[in-house]
């Protein structure tokens, strides 16, 4: 706290990594690449999975739980899924210590190795498809809507906290369908579902488009996501839904009998969002003051900080809050009353300002003789005094306000640092001045777009659902192009 925060705009990596620990979200493990999330990181965390669960639940899905280990044999029936992941893997080999005989500890036994190695699990598809074989027989049983929130580890070189993490926290949703058509609407409202999520709950703007070719999901017919844009300029994917096709189906053959009898390969789905969406609601939000949360995902939506002299005061303080905090309770605001003596007001303004608390009311003895609270909004940093009379409905509306106030600001930024460009020179030059979302014309081969990767470091984030028709001619080779897609250095 005596410390100010690196500014984003000297060190903006810096910035999110102190404010990560400062804010006591989470901190580096003895495990190197994995972190610690800390309560107050895993209570957003928890406030996501609540929300996602239901909207899950709403729209029939299931949640159930699979191993975290998958036989090695398992990777290997989905070419295009082993190659996407196989340089990520963890594997086991062994399944006992034993003492070391020179009194080093322990060793591996090299008497207890595995017949099969198993991998840690990278992502579910394998296990959950060899699991669906033995659940489905018939088109009775579809479809299957599975989703389960779970931990993997894929492993990383260059880890950030939430951002990039060997192991990390995460739901994957698994479904399998009697049809092409029922699996693609599927995949398709998983992706508004992320988007609604990200918008009414994070506060947060995204673009929903399709993925090319070089940048979707391992063993997916296609894969849609959204995307967001950072206070850095830079892209996050903040979600993804991949339509399988029968891929997994047939590698696992997982077939039904239709109606007529005959049998088919079914037809499947995934999807997933993970801890990144709390990387995402730092970096799209947040200042150089600390956190700014939006009041939905907010831990603590209301802190009240009381000013006294004495014990008699502190008294007084408490007994006039004390119906507030229980009204405000049964409107389902989370409130904390700071009456902790350890600490001085100046010091709370400051700790609550940096862990983003949306409302603060701090009251005194003039607030007492003038039945006034002090209001403090964390968004705008701007301070009010109003009377307690309706107060528990001043708040509410106030929180409702801060989180439609806070996505405005987010979708402002976006809408203010997306460009149009026509030409290779002008696409580098706004890549490397401000950043952002660049509307550019691709010839749609994998080719150009490896060579703009290359030379610039920015990708093809999608193509937008929402583009148009529009005759162009591709930014780099020149050759036509039908449509603009978003281009933008990622995380």
């Amino acid at each position: 706290m005596s410390k100010a925060l690196p500014t984003r705009s000297e060190n903006y990596s810096e910035w999110y990594n102190e404010l990560v620990k400062r804010a006591d979200l989470a901190e580096t493990s003895a495990v190197r690449g994995c972190m610690v999330i800390k309560p107050y990181g895993y209570s957003i965390w928890e406030k996501m999975q609540r929300a996602l669960d239901d909207m899950f639940k709403e729209t029939g899905h299931q949640n159930a739980y699979f191993p975290l280990f998958i036989p090695k044999s398992y990777l290997s029936k989905e070419a295009s899924h082993v190659e996407g992941f196989a340089k990520e893997c963890a594997v086991v080999t062994h399944y006992r210590l034993k003492a070391d005989p020179n009194g080093n500890g322990v060793i591996v036994d090299p008497e207890a190795k595995l017949e099969e190695e198993l991998i840690v699990r990278p992502t579910s598809e394998t296990v959950i498809w060899s699991t669906y074989k033995n659940w489905i027989q018939s088109y009775r049983d579809l479809p299957l809507l599975i989703n389960q929130w779970a931990n993997v580890v894929r492993w990383e070189m260059r880890t950030r906290l939430f951002l990039r993490t060997t192991e990390f926290l995460w739901q994957e949703g698994h479904t399998a369908h009697s049809t092409s058509a029922e699996a693609v609407a599927e995949t398709k409202q998983m992706l508004e579902i992320y988007a609604q999520f990200a918008e009414e709950w994070m506060a947060l703007p995204v673009v929903k488009g399709v993925k090319t070719a070089n940048e979707r999901f391992a063993g997916a017919v296609d894969t849609y996501c959204i995307e967001a844009l950072m206070q850095d300029g830079k892209a996050l994917q903040a979600g993804t839904s991949h339509f399988l096709g029968q891929n997994f189906a047939t590698a696992f053959d997982v077939k039904f009998q239709d109606k007529e009898g005959k049998l088919e390969y079914v037809w499947g789905t995934s999807w997933g969002v993970s801890t990144r969406l709390m990387g995402a609601l730092i970096m799209a939000h947040s200042d150089d003051a600390g956190l700014v949360l939006p009041p939905k995902l907010a831990p603590i939506q209301v802190v009240i900080v009381p000013i006294y002299k004495n014990e008699e005061q502190l008294t007084l303080i408490s007994d006039k809050v004390a119906p507030i905090i229980k009204e405000l309770r049964k409107k389902g605001i989370s409130v904390k009353f700071d009456n902790n003596d350890a600490y001085k007001p100046g010091y709370k303004f400051a700790e609550y300002e940096l862990k983003g608390v949306p409302v603060r009311l701090a009251m005194g003895a003039r607030d007492l003789e003038n039945n006034t609270v002090e209001v403090a909004r964390r968004d705008t940093k701007t301070k009010e005094t109003v009377s307690l009379d309706g107060i528990a409905d001043f708040i509410a509306t106030l929180l409702d306000n801060i989180q439609v106030s806070i996505y405005n600001k987010a979708f402002a930024f976006r809408e203010e640092n997306t460009v149009k460009v026509d030409t290779f020179e002008a696409f580098n030059e706004i890549l490397d001045t401000k950043g952002g979302f660049i509307l550019a014309h691709w010839d749609g081969t994998s080719e150009t777009e490896e060579k703009i990767k290359e030379e610039t470091k920015a990708t093809i984030r999608c193509v937008p659902l929402d583009s148009v028709e529009e005759e162009g001619v591709c930014i780099y080779s020149g050759k036509p192009s039908s449509r603009r897609v978003v281009f933008a250095r990622a995380y």
